[in-house]
């Protein structure tokens, strides 16, 4: 960490190896309530970072953002401009409202005997072997059959599914050059198509899925096109199979440096909902959240000008110990103090929150109840600290 100007620390979010749960970034987090960094100001503060995530001078811009990463159009730029996430006021409300009438409670609570005999059914699998490599063993296939069922997309086009969902996520990891944007458009033009043809088919033949939901409360908005029913659907795709196995990728990592807390889990899993707060407290799957100044204005004695990038830390945020007594520690038997931040907060407060912990709260007893503590067997890498974040691959034993 070095100091940019007086009392703002600097971070190289760049550098080779960074991570957000450092002792370099509570250093810095300690010193003030924002650093500098080569990307822009970063939020390092929970406080502060969930009145900025609440702020309407602050928006996500989607123009603006694929200008910095050098995308001015083609698939990337038609689909994250208009995605719902970068509408506010009455247009996101609609686009909300939309998802809204297909994304309940119920068609939740539906899902959760699916959830729950799909979790068991791979847990035993890693059980009887003994050892894996859990992204493709569990973490993968978990929440990939999960959206699968959800959308109504039939068994053997989940392979297609998890490399355009893999390479999707990178979108938020554009800025790292090389090959990135190739992936993002081939994945974004072959999902594209294959949605239009599957909602063609659940048009001529509704089912109960999500697809056919959307399908239909289009049919309800006349405002709502094909085009944006497509972009929610796409969105959909990649929040609710990339995230949540990079999540599920991430407990694992934390569990295998708190073995103790993997065993009180196998004996307690009514604690599994706490477990799965914990889990996204400390090392979430999207450990970043963007905003745009979209006017100049004061912040905490800071001037804010129009079009300032900055970047909501959420892993550091999660562990502020003026908020989280117990911010530098992993235990699964302490209630949250407050809300996370991983799934932002205000109007858009993401709608997947409630399937990605049902798919957590089902997944980890099951692990822990058939196997011992993990303990990582080999070398891995991750994925960018900036944007989805988690193991490329898990190579795991269990004690």
């Amino acid at each position: 960490m070095d100091s940019a100007r007086g009392g703002v620390p600097f971070l190289d979010v760049t550098a080779p190896g960074f991570g957000f749960g450092t002792p370099e970034v509570a250093a810095a987090q300690a010193e003030n309530w924002y650093a500098d960094s080569p990307v822009g100001l970063l939020v390092l503060r929970y406080a502060e970072g969930h009145a900025l995530l609440r702020d309407q001078r602050l928006d996500h811009n989607g123009k603006r953002f694929m200008e910095m990463n050098g995308v001015t159009g083609g698939p990337i730029h038609d689909w994250f401009v208009p995605m719902i996430m970068n509408h506010d006021g009455a247009h996101h409300r609609r686009l909300r409202g939309l998802v809204g009438k297909a994304f309940t409670p119920k068609m939740i609570a539906g899902l959760r005997p699916f959830i729950r005999t799909r979790a068991e059914k791979l847990a035993a699998g890693l059980a009887a072997a003994g050892e894996c490599e859990f992204v493709e063993d569990f973490a993968n296939p978990l929440p990939l059959a999960v959206m699968s069922e959800m959308l109504g997309v039939p068994p053997e086009d989940h392979d297609l599914f998890h490399t355009w969902t893999t390479d999707i996520g990178l979108v938020f990891s554009l800025a790292l050059g090389g090959d990135v944007v190739a992936r993002v458009e081939t994945a974004l033009v072959g999902l594209g198509e294959y949605i239009d043809a599957l909602m063609a088919r659940k048009q001529a033949a509704p089912a109960a899925d999500l697809i056919s939901a959307l399908v239909a409360a289009r049919g309800e908005d006349p405002l709502v096109s094909p085009a944006e029913v497509r972009n929610l659907i796409i969105t959909t795709v990649f929040a609710a199979h990339d995230t949540t196995r990079h999540q599920l990728a991430n407990a694992m990592v934390a569990f295998a440096r708190h073995p103790d807390q993997w065993r009180l889990l196998g004996s307690r899993p009514d604690l599994a909902g706490q477990a799965v707060d914990e889990v996204m407290r400390w090392l979430p799957s999207s450990p970043t959240i963007y905003r745009f100044a979209a006017e100049d204005f004061e912040y905490q004695g800071l001037t804010i000008a129009k079009d300032t990038f900055l970047t909501v830390c959420v892993t550091a945020a999660q562990r502020d110990p003026r908020v989280f007594a117990h911010g530098g520690t992993f235990d699964i038997t302490v209630p949250g103090a407050a809300p996370l931040l991983q799934f932002g907060a205000g109007p858009h407060h993401c709608l997947g929150i409630a399937l990605a912990k049902a798919e957590l709260v089902e997944a980890l007893p099951a692990l822990a109840a058939r196997l011992g503590p993990p303990a990582v067997a080999g070398e891995f890498t991750w994925r960018p600290p900036i944007g989805i974040h988690g193991p490329n691959s898990l190579p795991l034993r269990f004690g």
